[in-house]
């Protein structure tokens, strides 16, 4: 009989060690997320270099001042989508930043989860090829091929359905029986917590 408790208990060691070290694992994300800042620094240097091509050439025609000026807010777009990515990926799958309260937190984040996250990014993704499509657009006159014009469109139109689908499995995710438990963190309130079990 003892022989089959330390047994027992072997494995139950055993497996929670296992447990612990797939836990620990998130930790291994926090790097990539530590190179999307250096990725976001150099969209920084990008913008100020798009914003001293004004001084340098300021009789430039309005086409090409509307490239400049789309060009910049396609640096700040894609900036936002890093941020997103890096404050919502490592708050979702890394640790909790612990910033609820704080005046300077995102309005976003107190709501944010892998869903929440997969049709943010995709409403981004499709501002940034909007973008890109009006680029194409204004520059269309300069040897500009109809067939990148063609599949720019086809590209866009994809991200625009693939943005509705997710916001539709989201809705029906939500309002399935089961579907609010994937939602937040997963900590019930407090009061909930506490309640006597009913006889």
């Amino acid at each position: 009989m003892s022989h089959q408790m330390y047994g027992h208990a072997g494995q139950d060691s055993f497996t929670r060690g296992i447990a612990r070290l797939v836990f620990l694992s998130r930790w291994l994300q926090a790097p990539l997320y530590m190179g999307l800042i250096v990725a976001q620094t150099y969209y920084v240097y990008r913008f100020f270099l798009e914003i001293a091509e004004i001084f340098h050439h300021p009789a430039m025609d309005e086409s090409a001042a509307v490239l400049l000026v789309l060009g910049l807010i396609d640096v700040v777009m894609i900036s936002n989508l890093l941020i997103m990515v890096i404050i919502g990926g490592y708050e979702t799958f890394v640790s909790r930043l612990r910033v609820e309260g704080h005046p300077d937190c995102p309005e976003w984040l107190s709501h944010v989860n892998a869903n929440t996250m997969k049709t943010k990014l995709a409403m981004a993704l499709i501002g940034i090829s909007s973008i890109h499509l009006l680029k194409t657009f204004v520059n269309a006159e300069h040897h500009m091929q109809e067939t990148v014009v063609m599949w720019q469109c086809i590209i866009h139109t994809l991200f625009i359905v693939s943005a509705v689908m997710l916001g539709y499995l989201n809705k029906l995710m939500e309002t399935s029986p089961h579907g609010s438990h994937g939602h937040g963190h997963g900590h019930a309130p407090a009061h909930a917590q506490h309640q006597p079990a009913a006889e």
